[in-house]
């Protein structure tokens, strides 16, 4: 007895050993390879985003510019309310204390620019040296909330009897 070859797969029959059809697998891989895709570009998308943001914010307000008195006053209209820092030179005479901190005059070039200052001016603070005024104009006067005075290492040893350390020793 002989044995008849076994017939070829019809095109409708399916092969219960050959799992399931090729083409279905081939559409499914598609679609989820397709859905993890799109949530990874989403998910870049946001980081990018994110990333964007956080250097636009830290270095906006990480670069705090100076505008000299005379420049700040021809930039008024422009500056409004924004907070920057006034640069100029502390006018002699002009000093007066409130109770709220100190009033005085900055100058720069032909400009006087008059600052109110709430809080303690530092040490170092009196007529006739720079300083930089840190605030906004309100109206004609600039409104400060801190006052920075910079000084070098000759300033130090022409003047040692003005910088004195926070525990009272002399620098």
């Amino acid at each position: 007895m002989t044995t008849a070859p076994p017939a070829p797969p019809t095109a409708g029959a399916k092969d219960p050993a050959a799992g399931p059809p090729r083409g279905g697998d081939a559409d499914g891989a598609a679609v989820v390879l397709a859905r993890h895709t799109a949530r990874y570009v989403a998910v870049g998308l946001v980081l990018v985003a994110a990333l964007v943001f956080l250097l636009a914010k830290g270095l906006g307000s990480a670069l705090d510019f100076y505008l000299p008195a005379d420049q700040a006053v021809a930039q008024k209209a422009q500056l409004g309310g924004k907070t920057f820092n006034l640069e100029g030179v502390v006018e002699p005479g002009s000093i007066r204390s409130t109770p709220a901190g100190v009033d005085f005059v900055v100058t720069s070039g032909a400009t006087h620019v008059a600052v109110h200052n709430t809080g303690s001016p530092p040490q170092l603070f009196q007529s006739a040296i720079p300083v930089i005024a840190v605030g906004h104009f309100d109206g004609d006067v600039f409104a400060s909330d801190q006052i920075l005075v910079k000084h070098t290492s000759t300033y130090i040893a022409q003047h040692p009897a003005r910088v004195t350390a926070p525990n009272g020793s002399k620098q």
